[in-house]
């Protein structure tokens, strides 16, 4: 079985407008996502923003959880921080994950709400997990998603997150943790 990665795109993504923007980290998104990510076996999950000013913020977060009292306090979360690393580009984490694996490939897996082509369904990439010894990349969007020049580098797009009826705008951090359970849970 291959490695699971995740990244939490912040630049560039679409506003409601559809115009490239930079979203602003937020502590929701930090500890859900990597709670999230621990929980299914994720190997690192990168938090990709091009902003010192934000990822400042996001190691001051961290580093509550991560030293001192925070992590006495509450060890699971310090061990879900363990598994969280910044990156100023997704091309960034990329390539700290193929010279982590030399050799192996590494498949891009995008997420959205909306469909594209060379969409995945998710028993047919969860199989792909299991069965194969590669490693995927799964990118979540914040804003309105993920640009669509970089979804269409992608190797692979997941079906969207479809509920019960027509409303269809998830938080990235409810949709983390659904894709995850679909991709990883018993």
């Amino acid at each position: 079985m291959g490695e699971l990665y995740v990244a939490l795109i912040h630049a560039p993504v679409y506003n409601k407008n559809m115009e490239q923007i930079a979203t602003s980290i937020t502590n929701l998104d930090l500890h859900d996502i990597a709670r999230s990510s621990t929980t299914y076996g994720v190997n690192t999950y990168y938090v990709v923003h091009p902003g010192p000013a934000q990822q400042d913020l996001a190691r001051r977060i961290m580093g509550f959880w991560r030293e001192g009292y925070g992590a006495e306090y509450n060890p699971n979360r310090y061990e879900a921080f363990e598994k969280v690393k910044l990156a100023s580009t997704l091309e960034e984490a990329v390539q700290e994950i193929k010279i982590k694996n030399p050799g192996k490939k590494l498949f891009t897996v995008a997420t959205d709400a909306r469909l594209y082509r060379n969409t995945i369904e998710y028993s047919d990439l969860r199989r792909k997990l299991e069965e194969t010894d590669e490693d995927f990349l799964l990118l979540f969007g914040t804003g309105w998603g993920i640009i669509k020049e970089e979804m269409e580098k992608a190797d692979y797009i997941l079906k969207p997150v479809y509920g019960f009826g027509d409303y269809n705008h998830l938080s990235v951090r409810s949709a983390a943790a659904i894709i995850l359970d679909r991709l990883r849970g018993h």
